[in-house]
């Protein structure tokens, strides 16, 4: 197990047991929050162990008077960032959005609209950094509740088969000419929630057959860092150090 994924999964358990989809609004929707301000905790923590000092989000005390997560203006307004990496020198350097689907539609009894909706959140997010910000680069964790892998029926493939199709446009940016819409990296992750033994599995989206190392995408994303910012950084072996 990577340490990235271990990180990801004491956030999971931390949080406490998942509401039922039918519990109420309120509920699903402050566990929901925890859940992403967790995760998003832990990628931070990871991003700082392999160099990237100041990433935000952090705990209390552990970056000076405020780790929380920044509000960077964007090319079409002011835009909230998850996971970010920013320097006074560069700017915004790397960020990484975290969005989660857990809960299954009341009417449809899938996680298919709730796609649609995660879908749009993300491409503004990332116009909108990349226009401020075209040399930064963007991650996405979209995150769903392993029941998204067997919501399908007969004339409907599941939630997460779905998800690949309608998301793999939006990956493998290939430098900062490249659309602003793109992110670098996309990765789709099943999720089982429960708070005694929960786990993940982490999908490239464009490739849903192969299961991905999350320590290993790090490294891919870590060494794309250095790439844009060679002058004054190196991203081999997954760790950034100025150069």
């Amino acid at each position: 197990m990577s340490r990235l994924e271990d990180r990801l999964l004491a956030a999971i358990a931390a949080i406490g047991v998942k509401p039922a989809d039918t519990d109420t609004q309120s509920n699903k929707k402050n566990w929901n929050q925890r859940l992403s301000d967790g995760l998003a905790l832990a990628i931070a923590a990871e991003l700082r162990d392999r160099g990237m000092s100041g990433a935000l989000p952090a705990g209390p005390g552990q970056l000076g008077l405020s780790g929380a997560e920044r509000r960077l203006a964007g090319g079409i307004g002011a835009k909230k960032v998850d996971v970010s990496w920013s320097t006074e020198e560069s700017g915004l350097i790397f960020a990484v959005s975290v969005k989660t689907i857990m809960f299954r539609d009341k009417a449809t009894r899938n996680y298919q609209k709730n796609l649609t909706n995660r879908r749009g959140d993300l491409l503004v997010e990332s116009v909108t950094l990349h226009r401020r910000f075209p040399y930064s680069v963007l991650t996405a964790f979209l995150f769903f509740d392993v029941g998204a892998e067997h919501d399908g029926t007969g004339r409907r493939k599941s939630t997460f088969e779905n998800a690949f199709p309608r998301l793999r446009l939006f990956t493998r940016r290939p430098d900062p000419s490249g659309r602003e819409e793109q992110f670098e990296r996309f990765y789709v992750l099943l999720l089982d929630s429960n708070s005694f033994q929960p786990s993940l599995r982490a999908f490239e989206v464009h490739d849903r057959e192969n299961e991905v190392d999350l320590d290993a995408a790090l490294d891919d994303v870590v060494e794309l860092v250095g790439e844009r910012n060679f002058d004054l950084y190196d991203g081999t072996d997954g760790v950034i150090r100025r150069t």
